[in-house]
């Protein structure tokens, strides 16, 4: 057995930590560049996190690598879309090849010039090699430059082996004959306008792992391994450089097919034809759920990170039963009553798994089955269901022909927050579909400590998981934006989407290792790994409950300044969690929760009963802050219909609602004002943009 080996990385940048699902960058949200973290830089010099050699450092001056002595590459990536400034605002202050220590200056940036030209500032830290790391440790909160520990990584193998992992991740130079025995492309122009960089790079070397061959891609006398994402940096490729494909093996040809198209389009990059998606998986970086890669490993299947955390248990294969339907139906107004019927049924259902979910997580996870309600209303959906009915179908054979319709074409879109629609639309029809026809398949018996293995799973089967029995999920399809990925987070299930198809075949009862950070699922772990595992969780256990007990300590810096800590919540469930976690008041609770999801606005008294309910939660002593209604923009109410607007978001919205329909928020402020009896209650007016606004509402209140 190898030794575990610990590499202990510095933070490169003051500031504070993110995960990475939280960056606005599919790319790196997705984890397709590698795992690790973010910050949001408080300093202006991203200094080395460990000793060793600087692997590439980009033209643009924006992202950096550094390869530690262990062959773990540690890419720096300064901001969000950085590389379209093309140097303006960085001053790098090493060069590639050159050796570091922890803490040396790396790259020099304006921050205030970045702040202003750049998308975000958010500076991803990941491992291009993560397949290396065995256990994470991962900082969070406030971290100082070249001072706090940022990651702490266990290494899968001794640092021998690592290095020598690792010692391939750079460009090499080649004779002109070294790809006589393999397939080589045709000369294929770099379109990207800053040339192939980090998202770009993400995207060829992520399709390249889906296939056997050994892929080179060359320009000029360099040459990279077209599945290394440091690699590929390394080839410093701009727009206009002619590059080839060389592979070699028994899917080259298929493999120089498809990389040639992606490489041509530009690799979903912006300001580049798309890149067109292929049979099985997408491959636009901007919109699109990551390649699936296949990992050298038999033993390991690889996917996307749907929900990270660590999952010990064995296989269970879902398999979704399909329902035979009659084609001819009997009179056109038997069927439509029938599909009425049906969907006023769904609707129901639809309610009740809201409110179960209310009770399970938060209410914003339930709106996800809000937007369920909503596709039993969609007016194309029941015109072609109509249709159908009127040339003579049955109201269950028009419903699931136009199901599959509609979820195919929303699932050939590029847009992946769309094309992830087709699965919640799959998820209505076959509701609908099972009360039209009365078949109801059993619901799956879960054996103890079960990892789900799917083809794909739908919002209400992840809502209704037993967590006593299942530990894990995987899915082929869907990606981290996903409902189901939602949910999964949500409920605290580690998940993995876009697995490889293989894990389909994985037999029931197999011991298996699910990394929901990693996106891996590794099959049969030695009784080592297990405990190895074990022990991680019981680590994170101990530490959560460590923090839990000092949440109540008061918050007070270094130099002696105390923090007030209070809680932005959008309901009871949440004001009765912030004392147990260290809240000390409300600093925002967004009273629209009472208003969304209904038929009319809530009464006076209804709105007492809240507020007093949650000013009773959060005690006496404590601040709580209401803000009055804010809707409008992307907030609208059914029953309260506002005119369109060019620029939503800046028009009737806010503070100018309850201006506009003074009933709405006088009844609100006679609530607030009862409940104020019960607590230290204040009152927020959202949107301001004038002071006669200003000036209206204090006299209003």
């Amino acid at each position: 057995m190898a030794i575990p080996h610990t590499l202990r990385l510095l933070a490169p940048l003051s500031g504070q930590v993110y995960t990475l699902e939280q960056i606005p960058d599919p790319v790196f949200a997705k984890k397709m560049v590698g795992d690790g973290l973010s910050i949001d830089p408080t300093n202006a010099c991203l200094v080395a996190p460990c000793d060793g050699k600087i692997a590439t450092l980009h033209p643009a001056g924006h992202a950096v690598t550094v390869l530690s002595p262990e062959g773990i590459e540690v890419l720096m990536h300064i901001g969000l879309d950085t590389v379209k400034l093309r140097g303006q605002g960085f001053t790098p202050k090493v060069k590639r090849g050159a050796s570091v220590s922890a803490g040396d200056p790396l790259i020099e940036f304006d921050l205030d010039f970045l702040a202003t030209h750049a998308k975000s500032l958010l500076t991803q830290i990941v491992i291009t090699n993560s397949e290396r790391i065995a256990v994470w440790n991962r900082s969070s909160g406030m971290v100082i430059a070249g001072e706090s520990d940022f990651l702490t990584l266990e290494l899968a193998g001794s640092a021998d082996q690592n290095l020598k992992a690792g010692a391939g991740a750079g460009v090499s130079a080649m004779s002109s004959t070294s790809s006589s025995s393999g397939v080589t492309s045709d000369p294929i122009v770099i379109p990207n306008p800053t040339g192939l960089h980090a998202r770009p790079s993400a995207v060829i070397a992520n399709l390249a792992k889906n296939f056997k061959s050994s892929i080179k891609l060359q320009i000029g006398d360099r040459q990279a391994n077209a599945k290394s994402l440091t690699s590929i940096m390394s080839l410093e490729a701009a727009r206009g450089d002619r590059l080839q494909i060389i592979a070699e093996g028994s899917d080259a040809r298929e493999a120089i097919a498809r990389l040639s198209e992606v490489i041509s389009a530009g690799c979903g990059d912006e300001g580049c034809a798309p890149a067109p998606a292929p049979a099985t998986t997408e491959v636009s970086a901007q919109s699109a759920p990551a390649p699936r890669r296949k990992s050298a490993d038999p033993n390991v299947i690889t996917g996307v990170s749907a929900s990270p955390g660590l999952a010990v248990g064995q296989v269970f294969q879902i398999r979704h039963q399909e329902i035979d339907v009659v084609e001819v139906g009997e009179s056109v107004e038997k069927e439509r009553r029938r599909l009425q019927d049906a969907l006023d049924d769904a609707a129901g259902q639809l309610e009740a798994l809201r409110a179960q979910l209310h009770a399970k997580a938060d209410s914003a996870k339930a709106a996800i089955f809000a937007a369920h309600q909503e596709l039993l209303e969609d007016p194309d959906l029941l015109e072609m269901v109509e249709s159908g009915i009127a040339k003579g179908k049955s109201a269950a054979y028009a419903w699931k022909q136009a199901i599959r319709s509609h979820s195919q074409r929303l699932a050939s879109l590029r847009n992946e927050l769309l094309a992830q629609r087709a699965n919640d639309l799959r998820d209505v029809g076959q509701r609908v579909l099972q009360l039209l026809t009365g078949i109801f398949p059993q619901s799956p018996q879960y054996p103890a400590d079960a990892v789900l293995i799917a083809e794909d799973l739908a919002p209400s089967d992840t809502a209704a998981m037993d967590r006593t029995r299942v530990m894990g999920f995987c899915t082929i399809r869907g990606g981290a934006t996903s409902h189901v990925a939602i949910l999964a987070r949500s409920l605290g299930i580690p998940a993995l989407a876009g697995t490889e198809p293989g894990a389909l075949d994985i037999p029931n009862g197999t011991s298996v290792i699910l990394d929901g950070g990693k996106g891996t699922l590794r099959l049969n772990p030695s009784a080592d790994e297990v405990r190895r595992i074990r022990r991680a969780q019981e680590l994170t256990e101990v530490r959560r409950k460590e923090n839990l007990a000092k949440a109540r300590e008061p918050a007070i810096t270094l130099d002696g300044t105390r923090i007030e800590v209070v809680a932005n919540i959008g309901g009871l469930k949440d004001a009765m969690e912030i004392a147990g976690l260290g809240g000390e008041g409300v600093g925002l609770l967004r009273s629209e929760f009472l208003f969304m999801e209904r038929s009319s606005a809530p009464t006076e008294d209804e709105q007492f009963e809240s507020y007093r309910a949650i000013a009773q939660a959060v005690g006496p002593e404590h601040p709580l802050i209401i803000r009055t209604l804010d809707v409008g923009g992307d907030k609208p109410l059914a029953y309260m219909p506002i005119p369109r607007e060019d620029n939503p978001f800046l028009g009737e919205r806010g503070v100018r609602i309850g201006l506009d329909r003074p009933e709405i928020l006088r009844t609100q402020l006679r609530a607030i004002l009862r409940a104020s009896t019960y607590g230290k209650i204040r009152v927020m007016f959202p949107m301001i943009s004038l002071l006669t606004e200003v000036h209206d509402v204090k006299a209003m209140l």
